[in-house]
């Protein structure tokens, strides 16, 4: 995504305003998300509304300006606009991520300038992982200083310094050498952008070099804070889905073995419409209550390894249900919702396909995992960006 900024974007100072502004987002996305999907357009307008209406700086400090609002809100923000249409839901959560990271490595210099940037509109994405390495954290791109200057080699955001260490480097989406391909091709997600960024030679601002080494001089929840986005964008597809089953229900006819008149008294269907609405609202709440956490860790000065943990861990399990929730509820759409809930003019399939790819990025393989050994044998789990 390029920078770009709006001389009338917003500044959110308070959650409802948030909330209200996520509304209106979803309101406006939800009118053309079909057409978008099933063409492929970018949801540039929406992208363009979302940073109008201030929400891409709703989680910063306010001594910098930002409305600060809780993460329980932040998960609410982006459960309405997931609702509307996952892909647009699912491009500004680097973007929040990237700046919970600066707000934690970053001076106050730095912060200021980059915070400031955002609050005017400008937008920030990531330009990461690379390809072609053995696994997602390896790097091939590195910083060389030429006359006290600093250029980047290969991709943006993430770089080996010079000394060794790992930077987080924020160059201009329109600097020279910098190339924008909208290639992306799944399935899924189809209109998130999620494409390939090139960098050969880039110059790079020594302001906006972040030291990634900072990120763990302390404990700090920024995993579970990012999952918490991750989640949200699973439990919002999951709403979806269960809308168009319940509406999808209605429209089909029912089983001649039935012996009801009408597919919603169908005594089958009513036990599996109950089950998922069970899941939905354990998956809802199961955030809720990890966000609730999160604010919990917010009003301590610094945050303890077990504190940590426990964030970690709380958002593993909302990940879980939510990855059941969007996936089975958006598979029984289609059972429930009959043959006529397959026709390509309906776009039914969009959630079970933005589902099943979205939760491909953070596979819950691993949550049940690091639930697992967390109560079993007291082990925390890694401290990244995915836990």
């Amino acid at each position: 995504m390029s920078y770009l900024i709006n001389a009338h974007t917003h500044v959110i100072k308070q959650d409802h305003e948030a909330i209200h502004a996520a509304y209106q987002v979803a309101d406006y996305a939800l009118e053309g998300r079909n057409k978008r999907d099933q063409k492929q357009l970018l949801p540039i307008e929406e992208v363009e509304l979302f940073s109008q209406k201030g929400l891409g700086g709703i989680r910063i400090p306010k001594r910098f300006g930002g409305a600060e609002v809780s993460n329980k809100t932040l998960a609410k923000v982006f459960r309405i606009i997931n609702k509307a249409d996952s892909s647009l839901g699912q491009i500004p959560q680097n973007q929040i991520a990237l700046l919970n990271m600066i707000n934690i490595m970053g001076s106050d210099e730095q912060k200021s300038f980059v915070f400031n940037e955002i609050l005017n509109g400008k937008r920030l994405a990531n330009g990461g992982p690379e390809r072609n390495t053995k696994d997602t954290k390896t790097l091939e791109t590195t910083l060389t200083i030429e006359n006290g200057r600093y250029f980047a080699d290969w991709l943006a955001i993430k770089a080996i310094h010079p000394e060794g260490y790992v930077v987080l480097t924020l160059v201009d989406r329109n600097a020279e050498g910098v190339e924008v391909i909208d290639d992306w091709n799944g399935f899924g997600q189809r209109t998130t952008s999620s494409g390939t960024v090139k960098i050969q030679h880039v110059e790079v601002n020594p302001l906006l070099i972040f030291d990634e080494r900072l990120l763990g001089n302390q404990p700090n929840y920024r995993g579970a804070f990012s999952q918490l986005m991750q989640v949200a964008i699973d439990v919002g597809i999951a709403e979806a889905a269960f809308q168009d089953t319940l509406e999808a229900v209605h429209k089909a006819r029912p089983i001649i073995d039935s012996g009801v008149d009408k597919a919603s008294l169908e005594h089958f269907s009513l036990q599996e419409v109950g089950r998922l609405n069970i899941l939905l609202d354990a998956a809802i709440l199961l955030l809720d209550e990890a966000a609730e956490y999160l604010d919990e860790l917010d009003q301590y000065p610094t945050v303890t390894d077990a504190q940590a943990a426990k964030a970690s861990i709380l958002m593993a399990e909302a990940k879980v249900y939510a990855n059941d929730a969007a996936l089975l509820i958006s598979e029984k759409l289609l059972e429930l919702g009959g043959s006529r809930a397959s026709l390509s003019q309906h776009n039914l399939d969009q959630h079970w396909r933005n589902a099943r790819v979205h939760t491909l990025h953070d596979p819950v393989r691993w949550k049940t995992y690091a639930i697992g050994n967390y109560y079993l044998n007291d082990a925390y789990p890694a401290r990244h960006a995915w836990i």
